[in-house]
């Protein structure tokens, strides 16, 4: 009889394990998110390149870069890390970087050695630029992603890849996990890497699972804009066309089904969104 209950209790245990892991709403951990600055255009941009079937001739937007730090227990982690520290020093860039992600973390009494994880959405420079600056944390990249970046000769032209600023992983002198498919990052499902190829071939979204203000949906560069994400627009320097239509369609149907707050990083309207910093949503 004792066996019999021990066993039932275990089983109600594991079960409860599992059922967060497939979408229950607590994580096990308090788990917080906050929004840093990493970049906004000075002055609104041409957007036509944003869509392969011209839905955006003579249309300017302002756009703007977001990277997210996500506290997981007493663990830390990065969510892309925006454009290079130099942008901040540069009179002819068209970008405004305000703050680095270092100040910004100096200002929440964080020091870098203190981020173990830095996972980037995928290679382009405006996400890794500031990857350089946490070189002991475990960089999580897709798979496709990572074997462009040191797939030689290096690709040109734009969109292509960036190796510079993850070139101390590159070189081996940290440690990288090659993410294939989706990553549950700590294992209990409340941050999970999610496979959304498409705009580059190891293109990933983040999930955040949040207590009080629920799931989060951070697109990566799925979608530039809102515009983008309701009809399913493709960028024509997208790398698969097809695939960007499938992930966005995954993409879509996960935060109808989990009822998420989607945020697209580079859409200012989404800043609100989420607490102003320093503040953190949990």
């Amino acid at each position: 009889m004792k066996r019999a209950l021990a066993a039932l209790v275990l089983g109600c245990l594991g079960s409860g394990v599992a059922a967060f892991a497939a979408g229950g709403k607590d994580p096990p951990v308090r788990v917080t998110l906050t929004r840093l600055d990493c970049g906004a255009t000075k002055q609104p941009r041409d957007i036509a390149i944003f869509s392969d079937t011209r839905a955006y001739e003579g249309v300017k937007k302002s756009l703007v870069a977001s990277c997210y730090l996500i506290r997981h227990g007493d663990e830390l982690m990065l969510w892309d890390t925006g454009y290079p520290v130099a942008t901040k020093t540069d009179p002819q860039s068209p970008i405004a970087l305000n703050a680095t992600v270092v100040e910004q973390l100096r200002a929440l009494n964080i020091i870098p050695a203190q981020v173990t994880r830095v996972g980037v959405s995928h290679h382009h420079g405006d996400h890794t630029g500031q990857a350089r600056d946490f070189p002991g944390a475990t960089l999580l990249i897709g798979r496709g992603d990572w074997a462009a970046l040191t797939a030689a000769p290096a690709s040109t032209g734009f969109g292509a890849p960036d190796p510079a600023p993850v070139a101390h992983w590159i070189s081996g002198g940290g440690k990288v996990e090659q993410v294939r498919g989706d990553l549950d990052v700590f294992g209990d499902g409340s941050v999970v890497m999610l496979d959304m190829p498409g705009h580059t071939p190891g293109h990933h979204s983040l999930l955040v699972k949040l207590k009080a203000k629920g799931p989060i949906l951070l697109t990566g560069d799925l979608a530039h804009f809102q515009e983008n994400y309701d009809t399913g627009g493709v960028p024509g320097f997208n790398t698969d066309r097809a695939d960007t239509i499938a992930s966005l369609d995954r993409f879509k149907a996960m935060a109808r089904n989990m009822k998420a707050t989607v945020v697209i990083q580079h859409d200012p309207r989404d800043v609100g969104k989420l607490p102003a910093f320093p503040a953190a949503a949990d």
